[in-house]
């Protein structure tokens, strides 16, 4: 990624995270995509606390899928460890990436597995 390119996310993801903050009613969906993997977290920033994760990286992740189905086992993996700590209601964090792609995989895959935002 250039520098340019970089700054400008950040840039994004400033501005939306002043306006975005998770609650113990509902908490945050917070999305980070490196280039080979996919991660996801639930936290409940009043209590600075992260309530569930999900990766790329197990085995139900299934690292060796394509990108897109990653993000499809991610986005269901989270929904059921919100379900276990349970949490149904969550503000969805895109990160300052768009919601396109992998990232509207996941946040498709979550819904289906349960979750509202």
């Amino acid at each position: 990624m250039s520098k340019k390119k970089a700054l400008a996310r950040l840039k994004i993801k400033r501005r939306v995270r002043g306006k975005l903050s998770g609650t113990s009613d509902r908490p945050r969906l917070s999305v980070f995509r490196s280039n080979k993997q996919i991660y996801a977290q639930i936290i409940d920033d009043s209590n600075g606390r992260t309530l569930a994760s999900a990766s790329s990286l197990t085995k139900e992740g299934a690292k060796s899928q394509p990108k897109l189905e990653q993000a499809s086992a991610v986005g269901a993996m989270i929904a059921a460890e919100a379900k276990t700590a349970g949490v149904s209601n969550v503000v969805f964090d895109r990160n300052g990436y768009l919601f396109h792609g992998r990232v509207k995989q996941l946040a498709n895959a979550a819904r289906e597995g349960g979750l509202k935002f």
